[in-house]
């Protein structure tokens, strides 16, 4: 995944909204966690599957049989960055439902939930 010059527009959700929607326990949302292992052993939000960027190869082939592509996919990753690329290659995939996480699980750890360390 090294094109970072998609066309298509991201949707996104604010930390805030992503809290809501985990106290309410929807399961019909797929939560995808962009970020490297090492990141995951300091700060993590439980629900999300990890597909870390530096292993596109091992992974990618395999996100349509992981992952439904019309259920609403939420992603992501510290800042926003890394999360928006994958939103772009899913939408690319033919995902319809799939929502940026504003600001990452920094803003999260911020604005949501304290316990969460910041890196």
């Amino acid at each position: 995944m090294t094109e970072n010059s998609f066309s298509q527009p991201i949707a996104h959700i604010s930390v805030e909204e992503l809290a809501q929607r985990l106290a309410s326990g929807d399961s019909s949302i797929q939560l995808v966690d962009v970020r490297e292992p090492q990141e995951l052993a300091i700060a993590r939000i439980e629900g999300f599957v990890n597909l870390p960027l530096s292993e596109f190869p091992e992974w990618g082939d395999r996100v349509p049989t992981l992952f439904n592509p019309q259920a609403e996919t939420l992603v992501l990753c510290h800042h926003g960055i890394r999360s928006a690329q994958m939103c772009q290659w899913l939408i690319a995939q033919g995902f319809t439902n799939v929502q940026n996480i504003s600001g990452g699980i920094d803003a999260y750890s911020k604005l949501v939930d304290s316990s969460i360390p910041q890196y």
